[in-house]
This record gives structure tokens, sequence and C-alpha cells, in this order.
């Protein structure tokens, strides 16, 4: 091109590559699931597969057992580990420069300054789009979205990683679910509601580690604490989240439309965001088409959000307050 810097596409490519990290750091560190996904480690990489296979495992171990001198000792083979097998999902993002905009950025200080502000734009649009597809059922546009906590938790007749929770012989592959309060229909939030769905997720000090709701649960929840002490938790305080505990969950807030008249109990140790190591907001080099006064980028994702034990899951819906 006549106008422009002549090394116009080499400044764009390293400047996006090096804010790169900046960006996956800001993008899920924005919203309270992405924020209880990736900041305890949740985030897998790996480098490729046919399919994303998690191990899960639904029986026991029925060898085990006191003996006494000489008895026979059991070598039974066991089953109870099965796999939940996932597709990989693809998301991408396009960063598009102009020749009107490139002429009129002519220095290099200049032309990062364009770039930072359509990554900023980028950046939000990601956040919101990425936010309802990890609340949503993995349905949107055309089937092509990753899961999301409507599917993973919130559905307990769809078949999620290769197994049929319908299936009565699959009955522990299936999360809490409560209908309104008394498990028979809408109604206001109670905190003895909220204690009998998390024993219900809970054995011993495998708990739910973050309840998510909408702003109207939310401050419903804290009109019922009132006249008690509230604590909060300091991670998702010092992430910029307002949060009350319940038992030792951070109970947090989300303006996503899936929350509605819903109050997610997760467990994330079981709920893992799956990414691939090579693919996963990985910049391509800027490319001129031969038909368009235009430069751009595209930001690739291979992955998919996954789970491992739905029974420890928990969702009470049709809240009404």
């Amino acid at each position: 091109m006549a106008a422009g810097n002549s090394n116009f596409d080499e400044i764009l490519s390293t400047t996006l590559r090096n804010y790169v990290p900046k960006l996956t750091d800001n993008i899920f560190s924005a919203r309270p699931l992405f924020y209880a996904l990736t900041s305890g480690q949740t985030i897998r990489r790996i480098s490729g597969g046919a399919k994303i296979v998690v191990p899960v495992i639904y029986g026991t171990n029925s060898t085990a057992g006191s003996y006494a001198g000489t008895d026979t000792i059991s070598i039974t083979a066991q089953t109870g580990i099965s796999a939940a097998e996932y597709d990989w999902k693809q998301y991408a993002a396009t960063v598009t420069i102009n020749g009107m905009e490139e002429a009129k950025n002519n220095g290099e200080a200049q032309i990062i300054d364009l770039l930072e502000g359509k990554i900023f734009q980028t950046q939000e649009t990601i956040i919101e789009n990425m936010n309802a597809m990890f609340y949503g059922d993995g349905t949107g546009n055309s089937s092509k979205d990753m899961n999301g906590l409507s599917v993973l938790v919130g559905d307990n007749t769809a078949t999620v990683g290769g197994i049929d929770s319908s299936d009565g012989d699959n009955d522990w592959w299936r999360a809490t679910i409560r209908n309104g309060p008394a498990d028979t229909g809408p109604g206001a939030l109670a905190v003895a509601t909220m204690g009998l769905l998390y024993n219900s997720v809970s054995v011993g000090n495998d708990q739910p580690t973050i309840i998510i709701t909408d702003q109207d649960e939310y401050e419903a929840y804290e009109d019922l604490l009132d006249d008690r002490i509230r604590y909060t938790d300091t991670d998702m305080a010092d992430g910029g989240f307002q949060n009350l505990l319940f038992k030792g969950a951070p109970v947090t807030f989300d303006s996503d439309t899936n929350l509605a008249t819903k109050m997610y109990f997760l467990n994330t140790k079981y709920i893992q965001l799956v990414a691939h190591s090579d693919v996963w907001f990985k910049p391509t080099p800027f490319v001129r088409p031969t038909n368009q006064d235009a430069v751009f980028s595209q930001l690739l994702c291979y992955g998919e959000l996954t789970i491992s034990n739905r029974a420890r899951q928990g969702l009470l819906r049709n809240l009404n307050d």
C-alpha cells in the first residue's frame, strides 16, 4: 500500500501476540463463573486427541474388606469406572483494521493505540458471548456452542459426555434439582431450602465451592441475613465480586438471563474448562484479503466445558423473589 507504515503488519502481529495473556486474564476475571473456573487452576490444557476424555467413577470396589490369617482375598474384576467423552468445540473472534484506519495511524505508537482499542472491543464482546455460552445448554449456533450450566447441571434428561442421564442405570450421572423451595413449584428463597440442597450435594468435606444466582435472589439472600453476622469470601472479594458466605461457600450473582429465578450450587472441583494447549486464544498472523482494503487477525480457541461428577452439583430453580 502507498499509505501507512511499511512495518504495519509486523507491528500489529507482534503487539497482538504480546497482548494475548492480558486479554485472556481480563476475559476470565470479568464474571464470577469465569473467575471460579480459572482462579483455582481448573483450566486443563491438553495437546489434542479425537475427543476430550474425562474419567468418571460411578461404583465402589467390592474387593475392599477385612480378612484374617489365610482367608481368601477377592480378586474379582471391578467395574464402576467409566469415562465421559466430549467433542472439541471451536470459538473465534476477528480483529480487523481497514485501510483508512491504517493511513490515519501512521506512527508505531498510534498503530499500537489503534490495535489496543480494537482488542478492547473484541475483549468485551468475548466476555458477553462466552458468559451467555457458559450458562447456556450448548445448543446455541446450531449446537456449535460450548457446554454451559443449563445442560451440565440443569438437565437430568440430557446426554452429557456421551452418558444418557435419563437412563435409570445412570442415575448416578444426575445433579440434584429442586423445583422451587418445597420442590413442588415456585416460591420464595429460604435459608432452610438452601441448606437442604447444599447438604444433599455434599459428602464429608466435598462441598459446593461457589453458589451463583441472579441479582434478585442474591438480594433475597442478603435480606435473610439482616439480623445475622455477614461474612464474605476474601478471594472472591479480591477478584472484585460482591459475595456473602453460606456454609463456607461464597454466594454471588451474575446478570445473565439464564440465571433468572435460579441458584446453582457448584463444586468446581468437577467442572473443568478444557483448552487445547496449542490453540487457546491463539492469534493468527494479520493478512490482507485480495478483495478488501483491510487487514485482519483471528483469535482461535479449541476447547470445551466439561464435568466429571454431576451428583456433586445442585440447582434450585423457580424462585420468585
